[in-house]
């Protein structure tokens, strides 16, 4: 379990882990990223799931080609839609584009017993908290 902050919230359940299938389509998630609301979501590469804000590192706006969709036509990368930014699906790393040295922001997700959590931090937190 990530290292948490202990004023924030609880392990918040945001899919079953069936709901991701290996570079599939992404679930995802409302969140208050210092205190804005914002788009974040979770999906499987290599195995692992994986989450971010649904934010380019280029420009700040949502990268989804459709609802859900954020990997390049080969199923490689993560890639704004807008930008043509590149992202590493593991890291967040910018590949290659607009973004330079920049990357997505994580967010703190695990999987266990079926299910996918998210960990809240002081950053981002749940839309229902105040």
């Amino acid at each position: 379990m990530p290292d948490q902050d202990p004023a924030a919230p609880p392990a918040i359940a945001l899919c079953a882990s069936d709901d991701l299938q290996e570079r599939g389509r992404a679930h995802g998630f409302d969140v208050l990223q210092y205190r804005e609301p914002a788009r974040a979501f979770a999906l499987r590469f290599e195995g692992q799931v994986v989450a971010y804000l649904n934010r380019c590192a280029h420009v700040p706006t949502e990268m989804d080609w459709q609802e859900g969709e954020f990997l390049d036509r080969d199923k490689k990368y993560i890639m704004c839609s807008i930008h043509g930014a590149v992202y590493d699906p593991l890291t967040g790393r910018c590949v290659t584009g607009m973004c330079g040295r920049m990357g997505l922001t994580k967010i703190e997700v695990q999987e266990r017993e079926g299910q996918v959590y998210w960990y809240p931090s002081r950053d981002t937190r749940p839309v229902f908290e105040d």
